[in-house]
């Protein structure tokens, strides 16, 4: 069975339902299954370090979790064209793992949601990349087969899967966004379990 670790932030709620989108579209591939892990806050200010365990919601990643799965969804909200502060201190932490090769060969994709329709989508999934490069994983996107592709009026780029909340910072995905985030989980998923069957070695 091939783990995909969908490891995420979210604030207001949108990137955690893109998150979950992503492991049902996961769950829907025979011989894989779905890991879901966020991160905690981080503050320039001094304060307490987070508790182990989250008050709600998924629990938080460790390096183990990245190690032990075999592909990765990583998501986050859109924080002036880039990912979001939390999301980049977890992953700035990940130095043995990229020094001992424990991502490499593996496949990744992004998502993202913003408040506004040009509000960096695009460039926060490829900023989310950037560290997935280093780590030698293989990039899976969106590929314009994807029929919502075709049709969304929101979120989905041939980058990740998106969402984008509007003025009223609306968490429900939008029919499109809902089915690029599980095409995106499905994609990833299957490719994770391709690797790992005896005929692609």
């Amino acid at each position: 069975m091939s783990e995909i670790l969908v490891l995420y932030y979210s604030r207001g709620g949108a990137t955690a339902e893109l998150a979950r989108q992503a492991c049902r579209g996961i769950e829907s591939v025979p011989g894989a299954r779905a890991k879901l892990r966020t991160v905690p806050p981080v503050s320039a200010e001094s304060e307490e370090p987070a508790k182990p365990v989250p008050a709600s919601g998924a629990p938080y990643a460790t390096l183990e979790d990245l190690r032990a799965a075999d592909g990765l969804l990583l998501g986050s909200p859109t924080r002036f064209g880039n990912m979001a502060a939390p999301l980049k201190y977890f992953l700035d932490g990940t130095g043995s793992l990229w020094l001992s090769g424990a991502l490499a060969g593996k496949p990744a994709g992004v998502f993202t949601s913003t408040q506004t329709l040009h509000g960096g989508q695009e460039s926060t999934l490829l900023s989310m990349m950037l560290p997935l490069l280093h780590h030698g994983m293989y990039l899976v996107g969106l590929p314009y087969t994807e029929p919502a592709l075709q049709r969304t009026a929101g979120g989905g780029s041939p980058y990740g899967a998106s969402h984008v909340a509007g003025s009223g910072n609306a968490v429900q995905l939008g029919a499109e966004e809902r089915e690029l985030a599980q095409a995106l989980g499905r994609r990833v998923a299957a490719l994770a379990v391709r690797l790992a069957s005896p005929e692609s070695g």
